[in-house]
């Protein structure tokens, strides 16, 4: 979640926007649940807190669903993406609420493309569908920069096949 907040931040960055994007950290655990927060914006922001009304929602971790509450402060308007094999109607009844949904399964997309259960740029796919935040075009460059020198370029191609899968993929 802390690298698909980077990148996301990172490219609304190179956009021209205004960005604050921290992650939040809970028990000293590994697989602990993680939130991760970032506003964009065309405007400087002001306010330094974590999100507590967002506009969307992001669900890495499918199986997070039933067991935390997703949809807490969800603004009226917004909505919840989340890597989960169902469909969005699936992920409405197992929230339990009547919200906005959108689903991909990036894991599957992840193993089948990086041979990895690595979610991070498929989920990112999938929010550049389904919000204008940044464009698919930018979040490309951004994770071909970004992975540069870090990962081969066999590596970077499967990134971004995954990135381009969940981006049709997304219901």
């Amino acid at each position: 979640m802390v690298t698909a907040n980077e990148i996301l931040a990172e490219t609304a960055i190179s956009s021209g926007k205004y960005v604050k994007a921290f992650p939040e950290f809970g028990p000293e655990r590994m697989g602990a649940p993680i939130r991760a927060f970032t506003r964009i914006s065309e405007h400087p922001i002001k306010v330094h807190s974590q999100v507590y009304e967002p506009d969307i929602v992001v669900v890495l971790d499918g199986t997070l669903v039933g067991k935390v509450d997703i949809v807490g402060g969800l603004k009226k308007n917004g909505f919840v993406l989340a890597n989960y094999a169902g469909t969005p109607k699936e992920l409405q009844k197992a929230l339990g609420a009547d919200v906005e949904c959108h689903t991909v399964d990036a894991t599957a997309i992840s193993m089948e493309e990086m041979g990895k259960p690595m979610a991070n740029t498929a989920i990112l796919g999938a929010l550049t569908k389904v919000s204008p935040m940044v464009t698919y075009s930018a979040l490309e460059d951004q994770i071909t920069s970004k992975f540069s020198g870090k990962l081969s370029d066999k590596m970077i191609v499967k990134n971004l096949t995954a990135l381009k899968r969940a981006y049709e993929e997304v219901q």
